[in-house]
């Protein structure tokens, strides 16, 4: 959307105060995500009625995705809203509310523009999906699964690479199945593959993210061995171990499955760094099952585990069942997969330190004894788990530089640079 706008001539304002028309993005994955989508709006609603400004506002992704025509006798302060889907016209819509008439007609479309700067860059390779695991609204509001074209991704991450980054993330909803609705032979281990050529150049990184268990394939498994600029970082959401409970989240599976997995992974994959998502509280989750998703993390040693109670969303299978847990349950299961998860991840961080690694700089604080350049090294996915800390040192941002870790404290991790000739 960014790049479309400016390529028709309007121009970015870092000041709300000066914006003509205000576009709010918005996510409604969770009802706490279009809750803090509706604040925001109507914050900016608030500053419009104050005075503040008297620009229209423009809701966009998401929100108007899942909750359609619904939202206009909700939200009567927002001009007009634009389905993720119908995102690629946000020309035409900010045009018909300035009333500016319509624009030149289009030449090709313009290249994709970040809209956040840093050495790392998220590049997205599919959209929707086709799994409907019973709590998840994703494919109601993003569709059903389509690849993005190869071709489309390697000349994004070439851009990306061109102009500074040196870590592309690869995401989508369900990243290990890329390129099934492509050609024969689109494999997300090909992908990767001709990513990795892209970078290879510039010593950059590739990772993957949100790779369902069945995703594993031996083709997959073997590139993340063999390439070496794709990171040994495995992240793979197993929400549950129990049989049952997978089954009726929709999902294939039990705990002799993931484990024999696992297994397998640790064994192809020496050193690898393993990520996962478990979830407490599902309908009709007994103590039971409970205990058996606690034991299995606590005996699996995940390096990075990210917990979420069972959220009731509208439009799921899960929201109509009938044997809902208790909330004050749920979130007494939530904090004890918590306290766990911090416990085996503070560990797992620690067995780095007096490792030499390369870290990419991400940016610079004000520490207490001055600056400190904070970066990650290649066990920590931007944005997701703990920094690498540098007391000091002569680097900038995007800069790749080894470093000695010394020291770690819960997820974050204290570096000195090496100097040459050590």
């Amino acid at each position: 959307m960014r790049a479309l706008l400016l390529a028709d001539g309007f121009e970015e304002t870092a000041e709300t105060s000066d914006a003509d028309v205000a576009i709010v993005n918005t996510c409604s994955f969770l009802a706490s995500a279009t809750q803090e989508s509706v604040e925001a709006t109507l914050a900016l609603a608030e500053e419009r009625a104050e005075g503040v400004r008297s620009c229209p506002i423009v809701m966009c992704g998401c929100v108007p995705s899942r909750y359609g025509d619904a939202l206009r006798p909700e939200l009567p302060e927002v001009a007009a809203f634009v389905r993720a889907e119908d995102e690629d016209g946000i020309v035409g819509v900010v045009r018909d509310v300035l009333a500016l008439g319509p624009s030149a007609p289009e030449g090709e479309p313009p290249a994709t523009l970040r809209t956040v700067e840093g050495a790392s860059a998220f590049v997205k390779i599919s959209e929707g999906c086709d799994r409907f695991c019973t709590f998840c609204a994703i494919p109601y509001i993003r569709g059903r699964y389509h690849s993005r074209p190869a071709g489309d991704i390697v000349a994004e991450v070439r851009s990306l690479m061109d102009g500074g980054v040196r870590e592309v993330v690869l995401i989508g909803q369900d990243t290990g199945v890329w390129g099934c609705d492509l050609g024969e032979g689109d494999t997300l281990a090909s992908l990767l593959r001709r990513v990795a050529e892209a970078v290879r150049p510039y010593g950059g990184w590739v990772r993957v993210l949100y790779l369902q268990p069945e995703g594993m394939t031996d083709e997959l498994v073997a590139t993340i061995r063999d390439v070496p600029e794709v990171l040994p970082y495995i992240d793979i959401p197993i929400q549950h171990c129990s049989e049952r409970v997978l089954r009726a989240m929709g999902r294939p599976g039990s705990a002799d499955a993931l484990r024999e997995l696992f297994a397998r992974l640790r064994a192809e994959i020496p050193g690898m760094v393993l990520r996962t998502t478990g979830m407490a509280g599902f309908p009709g989750e007994t103590d039971e099952e409970f205990e058996e998703l606690y034991d299995f993390i606590a005996e699996q040693e995940f390096d990075y585990c990210s917990v979420f109670a069972y959220s009731q969303e509208d439009g799921t299978a899960a929201a109509r069942m009938g044997d809902q847990v208790d909330e004050a349950v749920k979130l007494e299961r939530t904090q004890r997969l918590v306290d766990l998860t911090e416990q085996l991840g503070f560990a797992a961080t620690a067995s780095h330190v007096g490792e030499r690694v390369r870290v990419i700089v991400d940016g610079v604080e004000e520490g207490e004894d001055g600056p400190e350049l904070i970066g990650h090294a290649w066990f920590q996915a931007p944005d997701s788990d703990g920094a690498v800390h540098i007391a000091c040192g002569e680097a900038a941002v995007g800069d790749v530089v080894t470093v000695d870790l010394v020291d770690s404290f819960c997820y974050e991790m204290v570096g000195e640079i090496v100097g040459e000739g050590d």
